[in-house]
């Protein structure tokens, strides 16, 4: 019997298609380890703790990041002594680093093999310095930054090895760690995700959307800069004045996932669409906030058109799904996106602060459909050949669980 922890804030996170995959085969006895918030996964029996903010303001700014990783270590420590009181000792650990939550791992398992999942390494050029168009930030802010990479590095040393998603991300840490950090992405259920063609999409205001309609597609955890929403924005007036029939489905919160937040205090959705709101039909632009994963997934199999921005920064599963479902996927020429789309063949590359050659773009794909099955036929393709989980990930995952 091997026995596997999974510690991840909000689990599953990055595991769930690993942990589905492990809970139908037998030889194999899970744990996981996540916040009082973390949704969990049926089957999978759970420690959770919580942590207090409490007396942060009186840390230095550059050391709140860690103070908080610390204190997310702390309980973390606690609930693994925990497991390990109760009898439950891993063999192999995976881990996300990113909150400090693989800090006490090594000292609680000394014998397990930890992976850490190496997501991200934070540097200020593809953070602070490449959008000029959003806040502009000093060199405090550049230097708290970099800060943010402590608990990773540390856990990174600590670890048997680090499991990045991409070749990109894996180069971003430094040289003398990306021997440590192998390229295996999370995995995407080609299976299930793929186009329906009888799928619909209801609307707030009553109509129901087919893939009969033009439809402009747009996901994001938040509506933020990190992912072009400004850009998008600043787009759609002459995309829905070129293409009078066009309906515009924007899913996504309105808080802040990466970098830093409004200076006003406002949300970064109010700020960019009122800046343009009075070019735009509004009954024609549909804010669906966040939605089932079942109207997500609808949402991609009836679009005519998906836009996905980003500045060089992790790659969202959302791309990839919209590949997967056969969507045109018009993509920024960014890092990591350009690993994965070729343009012209399985999607669409514009640069990422034209808000013109976007708009020209989707009024392309809009005007001319036809030309584009093939295109949409390629980007399914590329992720079955490149990142379905069954075929491409478990095989490699399947390898370190076997591992002495």
């Amino acid at each position: 019997m091997t026995s596997v922890l999974f510690v991840h804030n909000n689990l599953p996170g990055q595991y769930l298609r690993l942990i589905e995959r492990l809970q139908e085969l037998d030889g194999f006895s899970l744990a996981g380890i996540g916040t009082v918030r973390a949704r969990g996964i049926s089957g999978l029996k759970m420690k959770k703790y919580s942590i207090s903010s409490d007396g942060i303001a009186d840390v230095h700014p550059f050391a709140r990041r860690f103070d908080l990783e610390s204190r997310r270590a702390e309980a973390v420590l606690y609930a693994a002594v925990a497991a390990r009181d109760e009898g439950f000792v891993p063999d192999v650990i995976f881990g996300h680093p990113g909150w400090g939550e693989v800090l006490p791992l090594r000292e609680v398992f000394p014998r397990a093999r930890l992976y850490c999942y190496s997501e991200y390494f934070y540097r200020s050029d593809n953070d602070f310095r490449f959008d000029h168009q959003a806040v502009r930030f000093g060199l405090p802010n550049r230097v708290g930054l970099e800060m943010k990479n402590a608990a990773t590095l540390i856990s990174l040393v600590a670890s048997t090895a680090g499991i990045a998603p991409t070749e990109w991300q894996r180069s971003l840490f430094p040289a003398e760690f990306q021997a440590k950090i192998k390229v295996i992405h999370d995995g995407i259920d080609t299976a299930k995700i793929r186009r329906n063609g009888a799928a619909e999409l209801r609307l707030d205001n009553g109509r129901t959307l087919t893939s009969r309609d033009e439809v402009i597609t747009y996901v994001a955890r938040n509506l933020e800069p990190y992912r072009g929403y400004h850009i998008l924005m600043r787009a759609l007036p002459k995309i829905l004045s070129a293409r009078p029939q066009a309906q515009v489905v924007i899913i996504g919160g309105d808080r802040t996932s990466y970098g830093a937040p409004p200076p006003d205090g406002r949300r970064w959705k109010e700020i960019y669409l009122d800046e343009v709101a009075d070019q735009l039909p509004m009954d024609r632009v549909h804010f669906l906030g966040r939605v089932s994963y079942e109207d997500y997934l609808n949402a991609l199999s009836i679009s005519s058109a998906h836009v996905y921005l980003t500045y060089p920064f992790v790659l969202s599963w959302s791309m990839l799904e919209a590949m997967a479902s056969e969507c045109v996927v018009i993509g920024s020429s960014t890092a990591p996106v350009e690993e994965v789309i070729e343009d012209r063949r399985n999607g669409l590359l514009v640069q990422f602060g034209d808000p013109k050659q976007l708009a020209e773009t989707a009024i392309e794909v809009l005007s001319k459909p036809k030309s584009f099955q093939k295109l949409r036929k390629a980007a399914r393709q590329t992720v079955v050949d490149r990142f379905d989980f069954e075929t491409r990930s478990w095989p490699q995952f399947q390898a370190l669980l076997s591992q002495e």
